[in-house]
């Protein structure tokens, strides 16, 4: 398991959780479970309805899209964090393609630490809109890609 002090800077790392104390970070924390998943399994399936935001301590994670390999995740990477505000289908899958470690907290506690520490709503809401930003510049790739040269 990992320290106390790499889960924090792990958690911090995270444009969601930047602005975070120390305090907050330690009920992050507390919230957290570390997860090992083997190769293989299918931790996320498109469609099913979200309960969980993951962040991957390490090993590496395909995320599949009707079908299609749209990103591969690796350490540093995290997914599912619309899942924290609400239980919405999931927008793809996500298979793991090697033995994987993964931080994991769920909406329900996390819904309790936001009513405990209402500062970390401002972190979190900052932290979404780079996240909307990062994932429109990504389409945009995709799209311009799929044109080719004009």
């Amino acid at each position: 398991m990992s320290s106390t002090r790499d889960t924090h800077e792990r958690f911090l790392s995270l444009p969601m959780f930047a602005g975070c104390s120390a305090a907050e970070l330690a009920e992050i924390d507390r919230l957290a479970d570390e997860v090992a998943i083997a190769s293989g399994r299918t931790v996320m399936r498109q469609g099913d309805l979200g309960q969980e935001f993951a962040l991957v301590v390490s090993g590496t994670l395909d995320v599949i899209k009707d079908g299609t390999v749209v990103a591969t995740l690796g350490a540093g990477d995290y997914f599912g964090e619309l899942a924290l505000l609400e239980a919405i289908p999931r927008t793809a899958s996500v298979v793991a393609t090697s033995d994987v470690v993964l931080e994991v907290i769920d909406r329900r506690g996390f819904n309790t630490l936001l009513d405990d520490l209402p500062s970390l709503s401002r972190s979190m809401l900052k932290g979404m809109a780079h996240r909307l930003v990062e994932l429109e510049q990504a389409c945009r790739e995709l799209q311009d890609r799929l044109d080719g040269p004009t």
